[in-house]
């Protein structure tokens, strides 16, 4: 079909031409000043627009330029060589990897699995504590009371991962004839939940408890701190939705069910698909400071197989190609969620 004049424009009838139509005019006249505006917009609240400029900076070094040596997982290595002057060699980093059949596939396809499991037993349990918390807050009617146990949460955040894992080592740490096993361990014997000759060992030195300290002890440090989203979306809550709900009878798990969880549901939805989006991206820094050659089997990530191989300098293709595996299974992961949460809820990132 051909677009005649006549389909966008309207006729006058007493000078005998065609056009615009005032919303038209309004339309075209906004378009062509656009840049204009932008710019005076810019002019205006230059002073937002400079704090801007240490964190492009921040991604432009950390993040942009670094995505130049992803060329890495297709050249040949090459110490001597910068990566545009290396050998082309294809997918053949990936096919060794996924398929390559010897100890170096094994090794890199039990960190992947170690990864999601370590990632999703993250999930499961740590995601809904920081949402039980900011609930805990919101029921405390003491601003004293709740800035103390407030602090108490966020304070294991500022702490270092070096500190953080020297603590949990010493929790749990085993037991020797200078000093006895940490409160941890003690704990678990006293409860018959593991044996003494097992908590003298050490449980970090044990493949079946490396998970479970290494899931309750990122609890312990981010919960209090994630929060902080939560709590925030919760106090955005108008009274009135509380005093409509106690004059229909609703007592404070109603309130909870009924009027808090639905009005923070979109926060939860955007929170849960950043979350997922980083399900594949353990910081190796814990894993490195609590793992050892013991606990290979159910501690070694995706992250520190790079890290091992890369830094050794035997296998520097084979490192990116396994860190570019893990962040596109990453970004697939937010795609997915995205679409599903958009089409389930209506609420989505994009």
């Amino acid at each position: 079909m051909k677009a005649k004049a006549a389909d966008y424009l309207l006729y006058d009838e007493e000078r005998g031409v065609y056009r615009q139509s005032p919303e038209q005019a309004v339309r075209d006249d906004v378009e062509k000043r656009y840049w204009l505006h932008v710019g005076r917009t810019v002019l205006k609240d230059w002073r937002l627009y400079i704090m801007l400029v240490p964190m492009l900076l921040v991604f432009l070094f950390w993040r942009y330029f670094p995505m130049y040596e992803l060329l890495g997982c297709f050249k040949v290595s090459d110490e001597v060589l910068p990566v545009s002057q290396q050998l082309f060699s294809g997918f053949s980093y990936f096919k060794r990897l996924l398929i390559g059949g010897d100890n170096l596939s094994l090794e890199f396809w039990r960190a992947l699995r170690n990864t999601f499991i370590l990632s999703f037993y993250g999930l499961c349990f740590g995601f809904p504590m920081p949402i039980i918390l900011a609930l805990f807050f919101n029921e405390i009617k003491s601003n004293i009371a709740r800035s103390f146990y407030q602090v108490l949460t966020y304070l294991p955040k500022f702490m270092s991962t070096v500190v953080m894992t020297s603590l949990v080592m010493m929790l749990v740490k085993q037991g020797s004839l200078t000093s006895g096993m940490g409160i941890v361990s003690q704990a678990f014997v006293s409860l018959g939940l593991t044996s003494a000759e097992t908590a003298n060992a050490g449980l970090l030195n044990i493949p079946s408890f490396f998970r479970p300290v290494y899931i309750i002890s990122g609890i312990w440090e981010s919960a209090g701190y994630d929060s902080i989203v939560f709590f925030a979306a919760i106090i955005a809550i108008s009274p009135t939705s509380y005093e409509a709900a106690q004059i229909d009878g609703a007592g404070k798990w109603a309130q909870m069910r009924y009027v808090v969880l639905p009005s923070i549901l979109s926060t939860i939805v955007i929170m849960l698909i950043t979350r997922i989006g980083s399900l594949l991206n353990i910081g190796y820094e814990k894993v490195l400071l609590l793992y050892n050659t013991n606990t290979y089997v159910t501690a070694d990530v995706v992250s520190t197989f790079a890290q091992r191989y890369g830094l050794g300098g035997t296998g520097k293709g084979l490192a990116s190609a396994a860190e570019m595996m893990n962040n596109v299974i990453g970004m697939l992961l937010v795609i997915g969620a995205n679409t599903i949460a958009r089409k389930a809820s209506d609420v989505s990132l994009y």
